[in-house]
């Protein structure tokens, strides 16, 4: 397989300004389709990529029989990820699925047999696992550079539009689904463990109608093995922020601009060796997790993070969504990850200017 062909399925903001960019600069990856109900803006964008097939939703199941494509990236509203990634993996096409992976633990499970049973991977695009600026924290923290990892704290917030399809209840919108997953995921990994259990609030801004469907923000905090603790707060209703701090036994990490794609992270650790200041070097992330699935496809390796990864996220959001409902600490629970990221999950992709976003 010279170059991995993706099918585009979604071709809404975030497949427009950072996925369709980044595969041009992987080098073992490029798109053969677009599947979009807005049949104008798929064939301007299809022009623009040079991508030789635009199809329509009803047409999917079509294109995955035709041999035209290997993989998909989905990038559909939350509630039509399993239906879509599920179709393609039974057919053998691997999947690379936008977080969370679904709606519920049982749809995750159900995408990760139709991935052992088409004999197709499945990873979900947790795409800080192929940033180096952020391994580069991990390789810190697991060095033991700032002692035993014992408190983590993250914010991320911004304001969102009225009409972002992430405020409808009904695609399992709302900050702890879009941006707390990135908090939680990072918690997961500093600490290398699963959480143990949770407690939750939610936040409402009075009188804001972008918020009847879904709360306006949410804190929640986690326990860990050996008494370690993880909080996060995440808002659509507040000023624009992505920062986490990382507190151990003998020093400190502070990261600014943790999780957007966007922008370079700026990072400061305090130990007994003294204060170190860095800007990890600009990566492509869209590039980077692509480059690094294709990369799987081709050599026959199961990617870092596959389909439980995924699940164990979506287990412990919809624990944090009940202690928040609840009032009272739920219990996560699942089994603990085998693999971690890691150097080998970090491409180097050079960033683009060449996007066309309608």
């Amino acid at each position: 397989m010279n170059k991995v062909r993706y099918a585009v399925v979604g071709a809404g903001w975030i497949s427009q300004e950072a996925f369709m960019p980044g595969v041009g600069q992987t080098g073992n990856s490029e798109i053969a389709a677009i599947v979009s109900g807005n049949a104008d803006t798929s064939r301007r964008l299809a022009e623009f990529h040079r991508v030789p097939e635009v199809v329509g939703y009803e047409d999917y199941d079509t294109l995955l029989a035709s041999g035209r494509v290997d993989a998909v990236y989905i990038a559909l509203p939350n509630s039509m990820h399993a239906d879509y990634a599920i179709r393609a993996l039974r057919r053998g096409i691997h999947a690379l699925v936008e977080k969370p992976l679904a709606l519920t633990v049982a749809e995750c499970e159900a995408m990760i047999v139709a991935a052992r049973e088409g004999g197709a991977f499945l990873m979900t695009a947790y795409r800080l696992h192929s940033e180096p600026g952020t391994m580069e924290v991990l390789e810190r923290v697991r060095r033991g550079e700032i002692g035993t990892p014992r408190l983590f704290h993250a914010d991320f917030s911004f304001q969102s539009g009225p009409d972002n399809h992430r405020l409808r209840a009904e695609h399992w919108g709302g900050p702890l689904q879009d941006i707390g997953v990135y908090c939680l995921n990072a918690a997961r990994q500093i600490f290398g463990a699963e959480p143990l259990k949770c407690v939750a609030m939610e936040g409402a801004a009075a009188g804001d109608a972008r918020f009847q469907d879904v709360h306006e923000g949410l804190t929640a905090i986690l326990r860990f093995p050996n008494g370690a603790l993880a909080s996060f707060s995440c808002s659509f209703g507040a000023a624009e922020q992505d920062r986490y701090r990382i507190t151990g036994s003998d020093g400190i990490i502070d990261v600014e601009r943790g999780f957007r794609f966007e922008t370079v992270p700026k990072v400061r650790m305090i130990h007994a060796g003294g204060n170190e200041e860095w800007q990890p070097e600009p990566v492509d992330h869209f590039g980077a997790q692509t480059a690094y699935f294709s990369d799987c496809i081709r050599q026959g390796t199961p990617p870092e993070a596959d389909g439980a990864e995924g699940l164990a996220d979506v287990r412990a959001l919809r624990a944090i969504e009940e202690a928040a409902r609840t009032g009272r600490a739920v219990t996560i629970g699942g089994p603990e990850r085998d693999r971690r990221p890691g150097p080998d999950t970090v491409r180097r992709i050079s960033r683009t200017d060449r996007r066309l976003v309608l």
